[in-house]
């Protein structure tokens, strides 16, 4: 019954929202609740990181990208406009998202301003293992890289203060948003699919190594003040189009099944963290949950028609390693849907900015049936 109530309590806030594209800031308006927000993770979250990397294949700075961004401008953002590392960051009374480290490394001149307020370092095809993202996109920004230019930006940060330990206070009292693991699991299913593996044997210690790098990545930002960590999980990619495209437009429920696992494993893991660092602050938002129940098991409530192909290309792909010609990819070749704000997919991989929208609100606002221990808005409050 409690979940029910969330549920519902979700859908009414989207369709507070409705289909317009007023900012999300306007309902709250608030000054910013924390310091500065700084952002991980992979192209759920990447607002132009790809952008910066000649050699990558993960790219959407094209058309029909960003159609919906004033002068239908693509930004580098998986999305027909904001993705939902905007509408956190605009929740948290930002007027908007942080801008990419590669881009503020190359305008020196408004480096130490922005970094100040945050820093988005998040890159489209990445993971949290090293080489994961590579093979398939040739070039992206690893977590293991991200944080190490998050490092530098903290180096940077305490010279400006004239001192570590201004630095420290003003990191630990900032916002850290991660969203990571989807292209992980991709992976590691195409090849244990390919190697015909046991997948009984090896999913376990594929989550094991997963958990443990990702344990290894959040102590060392730990270890650079983050104490508030907003952590965002796997949703339910076996869902996607490009995956609908290989199993006949169903789910794959082999894909889901690691994403559940992925969120158990996770939630585990990051609770234990406390006991080395008792005045950490943290939440794990049930992406799984939160799309299943509020928008593929009962779409039309919040205004979505279409949870099954995607807005742009209107096709599927076949699911392999690199992707397979087959089908039509968002591109300025593609087709595209006239009205966005019913599809929960903009393209093969990735919702639409409505769809981001909603999942921002939750991320925001839900009990901890969707979020725990608290949401995101309690979490900025500590």
């Amino acid at each position: 019954m409690a979940k029910r109530l969330m549920v519902m309590l979700i859908l009414y806030l989207a369709m507070e929202i409705g289909h317009s594209r007023l900012l999300l800031a306007e309902a709250y308006n608030n000054e910013p609740q924390v310091p500065a927000v700084y952002i991980f993770g992979d192209s759920t979250f990447d607002v132009g990181t790809n952008n910066f990397l000649k050699n990558s294949k993960s790219r959407a700075d094209m058309k029909f990208y960003g159609i919906d961004f004033p002068n239908s401008e693509p930004t580098g953002r998986f999305s027909n406009g904001l993705n939902t590392a905007d509408r956190l960051a605009i929740l948290l009374g930002f007027q908007e998202s942080p801008l990419p480290y590669l881009y503020l490394k190359n305008n020196t001149q408004i480096f130490q301003k922005e970094i100040l307020k945050g820093v988005n370092f998040a890159s489209g095809g990445s993971g949290i293992l090293k080489h994961t993202g590579e093979f398939p996109y040739q070039e992206v920004v690893s977590m293991h890289e991200q944080i190490k230019q998050f490092k530098s930006v903290y180096s940077k940060i305490s010279e400006y203060l004239n001192e570590s330990s201004g630095a420290e206070k003003r990191i630990n009292k900032s916002m850290f948003l991660i969203s990571v693991g989807s292209n992980d699991i991709f992976e590691f299913f195409i090849n244990a699919t390919e190697t015909g593996a046991n997948f009984t044997e090896v999913v376990p210690q594929f989550m094991s190594n997963l958990m443990d790098t990702y344990h290894s990545h959040l102590q060392d930002l730990i270890s650079h003040g983050a104490r508030k960590i907003g952590i965002v999980s796997v949703p339910p990619i076996g869902c996607v189009p490009i995956v609908r495209g290989t199993f006949g437009g169903n789910c794959s429920d082999g894909i889901n099944a690691i994403a559940q696992f992925f969120h158990s494993s996770l939630h585990a893991m990051v609770s234990k963290l406390r006991i080395d660092c008792s005045d950490l602050k943290y939440s794990v938002a049930n992406a799984y949950d939160i799309t299943n129940l509020t928008m593929i098991d009962d779409p039309a409530p919040i205004g979505l028609s279409d949870v099954k192909t995607a807005c742009c290309g209107n096709e599927t792909l076949t699911l392999t390693i690199p992707p397979s010609p087959i089908g039509v990819q968002c591109s300025p070749q593609a087709s595209v849907c006239e009205n966005r704000d019913v599809f929960l997919f903009w393209d093969q991989y990735h919702p639409t900015e409505y769809a981001s929208s909603i999942a921002a609100l939750a991320f925001f606002t839900a009990g901890p049936e969707f979020v725990s221990p608290f949401n995101f808005s309690t979490l900025a409050q500590f």
